[in-house]
Order: structure tokens, then sequence, then C-alpha cells
């Protein structure tokens, strides 16, 4: 099959509709984090799927903004780069979790505990030097770039308007978390992934339906002359 254009933006929106369910599915039943779950083989199970989620996330995230990069504009490029900044340290971050956390969890329990309460919206009670600017630079990402990208995606009008709202919405509502410590901060995850799942599949389905148009023939103006039905 010939790599083509519609070929790689469908493949980017699939890309991003399957980064989407895994965003959603890694929330489920997430047990408590802490050292035990760290040296376990479901922690490098949810953490495999939350670096796939990162790496899709990202070719999903490119080829929607490709797709209309005319239309987004500025905003669509600002909101472009820092979302992408934010998917780039996420999977800096979970690679992170998945490789180097578990082989020190023994040797250095303290450090790792601090990891992940910063991880977790914890207070680590440690100095865990750039990892916190790492995870600051991370939100920031997450919540401007979503924003921004979100408000570009709706303006531009191609891709489903109801989750490129949703995209935004669900960006800004993270800031809330620290607001209701009484709420699985997991769950504002859920509407993101929906979003991206939603975007995805609008992508998908729009070069789909291009794909299908049929293309007018041209007609030659000696054609016309020579067809009644085109006389005027």
């Amino acid at each position: 099959m010939p790599i083509t254009t519609t070929t790689l933006t469908r493949a980017a929106g699939v890309a991003a509709a399957v980064g989407g369910l895994l965003f959603i599915a890694v929330q489920i039943n997430h047990p408590h984090v802490d050292l035990t779950l760290v040296t376990s083989v479901e922690w490098k199970i949810r953490q495999t799927m939350k670096i796939v989620f990162a790496v899709l996330s990202l070719a999903g995230l490119t080829g929607m903004y490709l797709r209309q990069v005319k239309q987004t504009g500025v905003l669509g490029l600002i909101g472009y780069l820092l979302f992408s900044v934010n998917f780039l340290l996420m999977l800096a971050t979970e690679v992170i979790g998945a490789i180097v956390l578990p082989a020190i969890a023994q040797s250095s329990p303290g450090y790792v505990s601090d990891i992940l309460a910063a991880a977790t919206n914890g207070t680590p009670t440690g100095d865990l030097g750039l990892f916190m600017t790492l995870s600051l630079a991370n939100f920031a990402g997450y919540l401007g770039g979503g924003l921004a990208f979100g408000i570009a995606l709706y303006r531009a009008n191609i891709l489903a308007r109801w989750a490129s709202a949703l995209l935004a919405a669900s960006s800004v509502a993270t800031l809330a978390i620290p607001l209701l410590p009484q709420v699985n901060y997991r769950l504002f995850a859920i509407p993101t992934g929906i979003a991206m799942v939603g975007l995805g599949y609008s992508l998908w389905r729009e070069q789909r339906t291009r794909r299908a148009l049929p293309s007018a023939s041209p007609v030659s103006p000696m054609s016309a002359e020579l067809d009644p039905a085109g006389a005027k």
C-alpha cells in the first residue's frame, strides 16, 4: 500500500483514539501508589500503557495539527507546541517510573516515595532537584496546551467540536484537583481520554470521507461544445 498524506493522517487518527482508550483504561481500578506497587508486575504493565499512550497521543496530536495548520493559526501552533511538550515530558517521566524507580526502590526507598508523592499530588519530604521542575513543566504543558489546542480545534471546525471543547475543558478542570481532595484525581483524566478518542475518530473519519468523495472530471471546451446538455 502506498504511503500517502491521507494514509498518514488516518493513522494519526487511529493513534490518537487508541492512545485515549489506553489513558482511560490505565485509570480503572488503579491501586494506591506506594513502594510495594512499584516493584510489582502490575506497575510495569500500567507504566508501559502510559508510555504507549504518550507516544500514540503525540503522533495523533501531530496529525491533527498538520491536517488543519492553516485553520488553527497561531493559537493552534502555540497549543500544539505546549501540548507536545506535555507528552514528551510525560513520556520521560513514565520511562523513569517504569525503569529507574523499580531498580532503586530497595536502595533508596525515601527518594522513591518522594517521587511517587510528587507524581500523585502529594507532598514530598525531601529534595527532588530537577524532578519538581520537570513535573511543573509537564503540568503547565498539559494545562496550557490542552486549553489552547482545544480552542484552536473548536474554532477550526474541522474535527468534532464537542471533543475539542471537552479537551479544553478537561485541561482546565485539573486546576480543581487541590480543591477537591475527597475526589479521586484519576477521574479528571477520563474526559481527556474521551476527547482524544473523539478527536482521533473524527480525524480518521474525515480523511475516509474525503477519500471516498469522487473527484470531478475535468471538462474540456471541445467536449462542452459537443455535449448538447451543456449548451446554454
